[in-house]
């Protein structure tokens, strides 16, 4: 097998991936203004909740993973409740949400593992045997491919929401200054609580496909959420058309990357790049 289709397939794969974990992220970031630590959390609950309905109770994944993903936004939207909209009533500085979401991160992530312990676990047995399939000299499997295809439709999905629906139009006007939305008639905290839950819900898939692709374990979160913040600072943070293009960026460079060195120099890699972002181009490849 050629080793250069094989990087393309593995490449546009990671990227696909992190575009999941970057439209969840870069969506609720457009809104609510500050970096959710916490997103990274929700989207192990998301792996961990098809693993617990799946292989401990038993249900069929038509019905566990789409539970999960339910509860992955509901978990999120009643964070957001219950602590982010309180701060944010008090008028605290993104600062102190920040630590705040870092400390629902610990929570949860401690939750986590002392539920299902520390140990890692794969999802991909519960899907059967694996098929894979050639393109172009490059093998993907078919849970990779179910990824590359709901990565693309939820893109399309949000695309539509954003331009096409009264949702979208008062989802914009409130991510432009949430005082003035407020002033015409907006249900800002409805909205924002909307966009929580959506954003939630994805990360929870994100998390999902990584459970069937490689495996999940409770202390994985923080590595998306950075996967997730690095695509959409190269893309353009606040932006879902410049996280997708952040994610595959992201994505080729990683792999490419590595193509002659260590897999273990691939975060370097990742974060190399972010820098080189920061200093030259910090609003990223496509402005907000």
């Amino acid at each position: 097998m050629d080793i250069l289709p094989q990087l393309v397939a593995n490449s546009i794969i990671a990227g696909a991936l992190y575009a999941v974990i970057t439209l969840g992220f870069n969506l609720i970031y457009t809104t609510t203004r500050f970096i959710d630590i916490s997103y990274g959390a929700i989207a192990v609950v998301g792996g961990y909740g098809v693993f617990f309905l799946s292989k401990k109770l038993g249900l069929d994944l038509a019905i566990s993973i789409p539970l999960a993903v339910i509860f992955a936004g509901a978990l999120g939207f009643i964070v957001d409740r219950f602590v982010y909209s309180k701060l944010r009533a008090r008028k605290a500085s993104n600062m102190i949400i920040l630590i705040a979401s870092l400390g629902v991160f610990t929570v949860l992530q401690a939750i986590v593992a002392i539920l299902f312990s520390s140990q890692f676990q794969t999802l991909s047995a519960l899907a059967g045997e694996t098929r894979t399939f050639e393109i172009w000299g490059g093998v993907i499997t078919d849970i990779q491919l179910v990824m590359l295809i709901s990565g693309l439709l939820i893109f399309l999905v949000l695309a539509f929401l954003l331009k096409k629906t009264m949702f979208g139009k008062a989802l914009r006007a409130v991510s432009d200054d949430v005082e003035v939305a407020k002033i015409v008639g907006i249900n800002t905290d409805k909205i924002i609580g909307k966009v929580v839950f959506l954003g939630s819900a994805i990360a929870g898939l994100a998390g999902i496909f990584i459970g069937f692709d490689t495996g999940i374990e409770p202390t994985m979160g923080m590595a998306l959420l950075l996967k997730g913040v690095v695509a959409s600072i190269i893309g353009g943070i606040g932006n879902i058309y410049g996280g997708i293009v952040g994610a595959f960026l992201l994505g080729f460079v990683e792999n490419f990357g590595i193509w002659q060195i260590s897999g273990e120099w691939k975060d370097a890699i990742a974060f190399g790049v972010l820098i080189l972002f920061l200093l030259f181009r910090p609003n990223g490849i496509l402005r907000r």
